[in-house]
C-alpha cells in the first residue's frame, strides 16, 4: 500500500464519519458509537480489497460482506453510497418518514446491502451458508462478516464458528470490530471473551488481530488470508467505540445512545 492511496483512505474515512455524525443527528438516532468505530475496516474492503463493481451489484462473481452489527446500519449506508453504489443524497433520508434508509440494514432497501441484519448473532450463520454454497459450486469469491464483540456472547455465533471449522471454509474471513464496549457495558463487565484469540482457535479458526484503525495494519492481516490452509480467517480488529465522534462520548457506552446535539452539529458542520 503506497503513501498517495493510504492518504485516499484517510480521507475516505473522513468523509464517512462526517456522513454518520450528520444522519446521527437529522435522525437523532443511537447506535453511532458502533458505526463510527469500523468505518477504517469497511473503508479498507471497499475501497481496497473486495473484488465488487457498483454497477453490478449482483454479479455472481463479487464479493460478499455480510455486515452481521446491523444496528450500525450508518457507516454501512455512507460506505455504500460514497463507493457508488446508489446517491448520497439518499443518505438524508435516514430513519426519517418516507427515507428509504432503515436503522437496520435491509437487502432491498439500497444496491449492496447482502442481507437484513442487527438481530445479533444472525450474521455469521448467513455467511457460513454463503461461503459453504462458495466452496461446494467452486467459485473463487470471498465471504465477509462485520461481527460486533458484543453478538459474540451469541450461541449461535459460535455454533457457526464450529460448522464453519469443520466444513474448512478458507473463503470465509470473520472481522470482529473490538471496541470493548456493548449496549449496557464493557464487554469485559457483561461477559468477558477472553482469551479472545484462543477461543477462536480452539474452535478450529485461524485468528490474527490488528489495530482496525490503521490501514496498513488491516493491509497487514488481509494480505495473508487464508491464514491457514483449509481454515476459515478471523481478525481481531481493535478499535475504539465512537471513534471521531462527539469526544464526550468516545469509549463510553454514551456513545451508542445520545444523538448530537444542535450545538455539537452547528460546530462541525462550518
Amino acid at each position: 500500500m503506497n503513501d498517495e492511496t493510504l492518504r485516499k483512505l484517510k480521507e475516505q474515512a473522513k468523509i464517512i464519519r462526517s456522513d454518520i455524525f450528520r444522519m446521527a443527528y437529522r435522525a437523532q438516532s443511537a447506535h453511532s458509537g458502533g458505526a463510527y468505530s469500523c468505518v477504517e475496516i469497511l473503508v479498507y474492503l471497499y475501497f481496497y480489497r473486495m473484488r465488487i463493481d457498483p454497477k453490478k451489484p449482483l454479479d455472481l462473481s463479487r464479493d460478499r460482506l455480510v455486515f452481521s452489527k446491523g444496528h450500525d446500519a450508518k457507516a454501512l449506508y455512507a460506505i455504500l453510497a460514497r463507493r457508488g453504489f446508489f446517491d448520497p443524497s439518499l443518505l438524508d433520508g435516514y430513519e426519517l418518514d418516507g427515507g428509504a434508509l432503515a436503522g437496520h440494514t435491509t437487502r432491498g432497501a439500497v444496491p449492496g446491502i447482502e442481507v437484513s441484519s442487527g438481530s445479533l448473532g444472525h450474521g455469521l450463520p448467513i455467511a457460513v451458508g454463503m461461503a459453504l454454497a462458495g466452496k461446494k459450486q467452486r467459485k473463487t469469491h470471498a465471504v465477509y462478516a462485520i461481527l460486533s464483540d458484543g453478538e459474540c456472547d451469541e450461541g449461535t455465533t459460535w455454533e457457526s464458528a464450529l460448522f464453519a471449522a469443520h466444513h474448512g471454509l478458507e473463503n470465509l474471513v470473520v472481522i470482529i470490530d473490538y471496541n470493548r464496549l456493548q449496549g449496557y457495558g464493557y464487554v469485559d463487565d457483561v461477559i468477558s471473551l477472553k482469551p479472545f484469540g484462543a477461543k477462536w482457535r480452539s474452535f478450529g479458526w485461524a485468528a490474527r488481530s490488528c489495530n482496525g484503525h490503521s490501514f496498513r495494519s488491516l493491509h497487514r492481516v488481509c494480505s495473508i488470508i487464508p491464514f491457514q490452509k483449509g481454515k476459515p480467517s478471523v481478525i481481531i480488529a481493535n478499535t475504539i467505540k465512537g471513534k471521531g465522534g462527539p469526544p464526550q462520548h468516545v469509549n463510553q457506552v454514551s456513545s451508542q445512545y445520545v444523538p448530537p446535539t444542535k450545538e455539537e452539529y452547528e460546530k462541525r458542520v462550518r
